[in-house]
């Protein structure tokens, strides 16, 4: 997991070949002016949904990992914080291939880590993690997802 300002995006350029093409994407749009949906950039390899979703206390919250695809996530309306397991500490958990997804049920996060505006969080297929916690209703948010690679 790495958490930091979207100004210092590009520092970690190298750890994927596309994550190039999404400091580009962040210059050329402004996320906050895009509307709902997904937004193909190298068709299934990266694409960026932006979504708005129910916020959750931190014991709603659900773990989940993903084994073909990183996220990059962009909170555009407010704070979000996320629960954050690393995966080798998680029980087995089903797969669901075409999502992507394993969620881990009623576990708690070990840690919890928030994200403010201006800034990114990165899971790899390493990081467990709980999104969408928010003392506000609603989160709006990008979710840039980069293949592995």
């Amino acid at each position: 997991m790495i958490i930091d300002t979207l100004d210092n995006l590009s520092l970690y350029a190298k750890l994927n070949p596309l994550f190039p093409k999404v400091v580009e994407f962040l210059k050329a749009n402004d996320l906050n002016k895009m509307a709902s949906g997904k937004y193909e950039i190298e068709g299934d390899d990266l694409f960026v949904n932006i979504t708005t979703a129910k916020s959750k206390a931190p014991d709603e919250a659900v773990l989940e990992t993903h084994q073909k695809m990183i996220d990059i996530q962009v909170p555009l309306s407010g704070d979000e914080t996320f629960g954050y397991t690393p995966a080798g500490l998680l029980p087995d958990a089903a797969y669901d291939g075409q999502k992507d997804i394993s969620k881990y049920g009623d576990m708690g996060a070990e840690n919890y880590v928030t994200c403010h505006l201006g800034m990114f969080v990165i899971f790899f297929p390493q990081d467990g993690h709980a999104p969408c916690i928010s003392f506000e209703p609603e989160i709006k948010k990008a979710i840039f997802k980069v293949s592995v690679k």
